[in-house]
C-alpha cells in the first residue's frame, strides 16, 4: 500500500513530508504488535492515528476501545481498565469487565496516558510485561491478548525526570514513538484541510460553499492554530453557522481570529 492510498482509506488529510514521514512509520507499526506512544499537542489527531495503526494491523477485525485516561475519576480508574466482580466495593452491582478485557484479541487506546497515578502505573507496567491482570476484589487471573497505543500532549520524560512517571512504565509504552507535528508546522497541509472541512460542512449544513477568501487564506497560513487540525475544522464550522455567502470572510471567523487579522494586517 502507497502512501496516498492509505490516507484515502483512513481519511488523513495533507501532502506534507512531515505527514508522509508520520505515515510510512505508522505503516511500519501497523505490522508488528509493540506498544506504540503518540506524542502531539492536542489537535493533532492522535485518536486518527491509533484508529489508522489498529485498522492496518493484523487485529483489524477485533475491537479498538478507546479510553480517555484523563476523564476517569482516580477512585474509579482500577475498576474502569481491569473489570470488578460483584460486591467488591460499594455500587458494584454485579461483575463488570474492563477495557482490558473488553479489548481482548484487538487494541486499547489509553489517550493522556500522561495523566495516570503512579499506583495505576505500576499494574499498568504488570500487565504489559505479564498480559494478565486480576479484577477488583476476584482472585482470578485473567490473561488477554492485546495490543496497547498510548498518547500524551505531555513531556513524559520530564515527568520521569520529576519522578511523577515510572521510567520502566515510560519505556514499555515506547517501543515505537510516533511524534505528531503540530499544524503550524506543516501550513502546506492547511489549503487541503480546509477544503476537506468545507466540503464536510457543505453537505452537514445543505450550504454551497465554494471556498474562503485571500484575506481569510492569509489568516489561516499565518496564525499559529495553538488547537491544531480540531481548531481548524472549529473555526470552519463557525464560519458555516454564520455566513450567508458562498465564500468565508473574515467577518464569517471567531473572535479570537478576527483579534488576529486586525493584529497582523489589518485584514478586512
Amino acid at each position: 500500500m502507497t502512501v496516498r492510498e492509505f490516507q484515502k482509506q483512513f481519511g488523513i488529510i495533507g501532502s506534507s513530508q512531515e505527514l508522509k514521514n508520520i505515515i510510512i512509520t505508522i505503516m511500519q507499526v501497523a505490522k508488528s504488535d509493540v506498544s506504540v506512544l503518540l506524542i502531539g499537542e492536542s489537535g493533532t489527531g492522535k485518536e486518527v492515528f491509533a484508529k489508522a495503526i489498529h485498522n492496518s494491523s493484523h487485529r483489524a477485525s477485533n475491537k479498538l476501545i478507546s479510553v480517555n485516561c484523563g476523564a476517569i475519576p482516580e477512585n474509579l480508574f482500577e475498576s474502569e481498565l481491569f473489570g470488578h466482580v460483584k460486591g467488591s466495593y460499594t455500587g458494584a452491582i454485579d461483575n463488570r469487565k474492563g477495557y482490558f478485557e473488553l479489548a481482548d484479541g484487538g487494541t486499547l487506546f489509553l489517550d493522556e496516558i500522561g495523566d495516570i497515578t503512579p499506583a495505576m502505573q505500576l499494574r499498568l507496567l504488570r500487565f504489559l510485561q505479564e498480559k494478565e491482570f486480576v479484577p477488583v476484589g476476584s482472585t482470578k487471573t485473567v490473561k488477554v491478548d492485546s495490543s496497547v497505543i498510548a498518547s500524551t500532549n505531555q513531556d513524559i520524560g520530564r515527568k520521569v525526570r520529576e519522578g511523577t512517571f515510572r521510567e520502566d512504565l515510560y519505556y514499555r509504552i515506547k517501543v515505537a514513538e510516533i511524534k505528531l507535528t503540530p499544524l503550524r508546522e506543516r501550513k502546506e497541509d492547511i489549503p487541503l484541510l480546509t477544503e476537506h472541512f468545507i466540503k464536510k460542512y457543505n453537505r452537514e449544513f445543505n450550504k454551497t460553499v465554494t471556498g474562503i477568501s485571500q484575506n481569510v487564506e492569509k489568516i489561516f497560513m499565518n496564525y499559529q492554530w495553538p488547537g491544531n487540525i480540531r481548531e481548524l475544522e472549529h473555526v470552519i464550522e463557525h464560519a458555516f453557522i454564520i455566513t450567508g455567502q458562498p465564500v468565508i470572510i473574515v467577518n464569517d471567523l471567531p473572535d479570537e481570529l478576527k483579534k488576529f487579522a486586525v493584529k497582523e494586517e489589518n485584514y478586512k
